[in-house]
């Protein structure tokens, strides 16, 4: 959501002003935008984080969790909706905190803010597949379910008669070299 939010946001200016978004943001207060972008990536790390974990913790057990009983379209128009929201609010906050930003419905829908309903959809979309898509591919782990993974070739097999592990001289009772001399 975080990084649909931003590309709202952007979307919206870049469909309005085109080649001149750029310098429109930056007139309008906007410039604070470019710190968001690593914390946005952030975001989306700790997402993929906890979605590979949860493929894992389903490949492992066999059991993908709970999934919403929500159809797509009401996913759709729900995250349609909150990004909507977002972008909404975050317009306020530049209003009331930012010099030169727009004034009230000006500020939001206002001037090309209209473009902000298409590019919250059409984010939304991407958001409901890739969630759908995260759907399939937790079933598809689950039907792993506790067999052990196996690589293309088969399992890999090595001989009874070496040892990756070289242990350690003391484990064995034996120091391999006597202690030193004492120094007269």
């Amino acid at each position: 959501m975080p990084a649909a939010a931003l590309l709202v946001h952007q979307a919206r200016y870049s469909l309005t002003y085109g080649a001149r978004a750029n310098a429109e943001l930056t007139a309008q207060g906007h410039s604070y935008l470019h710190s968001l972008v690593p914390w946005t990536i952030f975001a989306l790390g700790v997402g993929a984080s906890m979605f590979l974990h949860r493929v894992a913790r389903a490949a492992r057990t066999g059991r993908t969790g709970a999934f919403t009983t929500a159809s797509a379209f009401v996913l759709w128009s729900a995250t349609t909706a909150a990004l909507l929201a977002i972008y909404a609010v975050q317009e306020v906050l530049e209003e009331l905190s930012i010099s030169g930003h727009p004034d009230g419905m000006a500020g939001v829908f206002g001037d090309g803010g209209w473009w902000a309903l298409p590019a919250a959809a059409v984010a939304a979309l991407v958001v409901v597949a890739l969630l759908r898509l995260g759907r399939v591919v937790l079933r598809l782990a689950s039907k792993q379910g506790g067999r052990p993974l196996r690589a293309h070739g088969g399992q890999l097999r090595l001989p009874s008669s070496i040892s990756l592990l070289a242990p350690a001289p003391l484990a064995l009772a034996r120091a391999g070299r006597a202690p030193p001399a004492p120094f007269a």
